[in-house]
């Protein structure tokens, strides 16, 4: 058969196309909700360029909101001199961004699972844009963390949005390569912050890193509202919802979650100074454990339950915390101990977002062809294979060493980024596929925010500028090693298709 697939009408009034069919779980995850672009629910992916340039779109998003989780960094002590304010109050520019990222992406998972997804993509692109700017002419710090915090918003639902476009734009058999787009430019946006953010800094001033991302925005609404038109009345009434998935407080897991977050980094941020501060994480146990005993927290264990991916969202988080590690002790380090010059230091550095860039579109072409689990746990024992490599941290060392060991770690990063997506979203039942990816994301976001709060921890019990870089790189390794164990039951599980 030749050119699109044309759909067959199945049981209880959805439709499936004859590639769905035959992809088994594939098929039931694209048959639910409004999965194609401007198709009815039920429709199969078409095969059209629209999809792929959703896919684009994905990547985009993926791009510019890690980029704004990483990029204002750079500009804290400029922001902070602008406004006569201390360097620890200047941090919530950065951290009014963090913490609603974190706590509304479970809520807005299971909201996107629930209504069409383009009105949802173009209200928070547009806000994300429209605050950004804001952000840019605050003429006080208050207007500046405000507008942050609704910045924060809109970008997690766009961080949701991510995996579901690319996980419904394409056939079953390309989702490895679909999903490697915004696995990889999200993780890129998060190595490449600081270094256009310095750039910036040094030549435009603290505004222009809120103004970067403008474009981008202008591009994503041009061509989601193109590719994505509005879907036509559905033809079969929506199945009702069932069990711990009704009624669940919106504002109120947010708040629990966010609270919990919170709490967690004050501990590990003022434990540098002194470190009797960790004991302040134990108030962070008694809001989780609210939430976990939550309608939406059983809802979301159920759904971990019912997908068997415990291990697959625990490596995530590991992964990313062991990056974020990593990065962060490295930047300093080059900067501070080891004289590197500022281009030095940022060529030595990109060696691991350049080769993770080349390997990611690799990983999704092989997860397509031999499927996701051999390439989570391979991409998983690379990044540790370089963490590994670059722990002892010799202080003969040049550019060019520090560069090829990253650049190992890179290409692990880059082989495990789609193939772990598409591993967590296609073992979730296909009315959950939302909620799938907002728990991936949720996970990958914790692990970037307390990456270097736990680096500055563990560098504290170094005895020297070098002794405690490598406490913190031992401390990255040791969250990389982690994920082999998670990954590794995975890896052998061939669950049955559930929808």
């Amino acid at each position: 058969m030749t050119g699109t697939p044309e759909p067959h009408s199945v049981e209880g009034g959805r439709q499936l196309s004859a590639v769905e069919q035959q992809a088994g779980t594939g098929g039931r995850a694209l048959a639910d909700g409004p999965a194609v672009p401007g198709a009815a629910p039920g429709a199969g992916a078409t095969l059209g360029q629209e999809s792929w340039m959703l896919v684009v779109v994905a990547g985009v998003l993926a791009y510019i909101a890690m980029l704004d989780m990483n990029i204002v960094n750079v500009a804290l002590s400029e922001i902070g001199d602008s406004f006569g304010i201390a360097p620890s109050t200047a941090q919530w520019a950065q951290l009014s961004y963090q913490l609603p990222v974190i706590a509304l992406l479970l809520p807005v998972g299971r909201m996107l699972d629930r209504i069409p997804l383009r009105p949802v993509l173009l209200a928070a692109v547009s806000g994300f844009a429209l605050f950004s700017i804001a952000a840019s002419v605050a003429p006080w710090a208050a207007w500046l963390f405000g507008a942050r915090l609704l910045q924060g918003c809109c970008a997690a639902v766009l961080f949701v949005m991510m995996p579901v476009l690319a996980v419904r734009a394409v056939r079953p058999d390309q989702r490895g390569r679909a999903m490697s787009v915004p696995a990889t430019l999200g993780p890129l946006g998060a190595a490449t912050g600081p270094t256009i953010g310095g750039l910036l800094l040094d030549h435009v001033g603290w505004q222009a890193v809120f103004l970067l991302k403008i474009p981008f925005c202008l591009v994503a609404l041009v061509v989601a509202a193109r590719a994505l038109p509005r879907p036509p009345a559905p033809a079969v009434s929506p199945e009702p919802r069932r069990g711990a998935d009704s009624g669940v407080g919106f504002p109120a897991e947010a708040a629990l979650i966010g609270g919990a977050l919170a709490t967690l980094l004050l501990a590990l941020t003022l434990s540098v100074d002194s470190p009797a501060w960790l004991l302040l994480a134990v108030a962070a146990v008694p809001p989780l454990v609210l939430w976990l005993r939550s309608a939406a927290g059983r809802f979301t264990t159920g759904l971990l339950r019912e997908a068997g991916t415990w291990g697959v969202v625990g490596s995530v988080f590991t992964l990313a915390a062991g990056f974020a590690s990593m990065h962060y002790v490295l930047a300093l380090h080059l900067q501070r101990n080891a004289d590197f010059s500022a281009t030095q230091s940022g060529l030595a550095l990109f060696a691991f977002p350049c080769a993770m860039g080349l390997a990611g579109p690799l990983g999704g072409r092989l997860s397509d062809r031999f499927g996701p689990r051999p390439l989570t746990l391979t991409g998983a024992a690379l990044v540790a294979l370089g963490l590994a490599l670059i722990s002892p941290l010799d202080a003969d060392w040049t550019s060019y060493d520090i560069a090829w060991r990253l650049a190992i770690a890179g290409v692990g990063m880059g082989l495990n980024g789609g193939p772990t997506q598409t591993l967590a979203m296609t073992a979730a039942p296909s009315r959950k596929v939302a909620t799938a990816g907002s728990l991936n994301q949720l996970f990958r976001n914790l692990g970037f925010a307390l990456g270097p709060a736990l680096a500055t921890a563990a560098s504290s019990l170094g005895d020297s500028g070098a002794g405690s870089a490598r406490a913190g790189l031992l401390l990255a390794l040791a969250l990389a090693c982690c994920s082999l164990p998670m990954l590794w039951p995975a890896l052998g599980r061939r669950r049955p298709p559930v929808g």
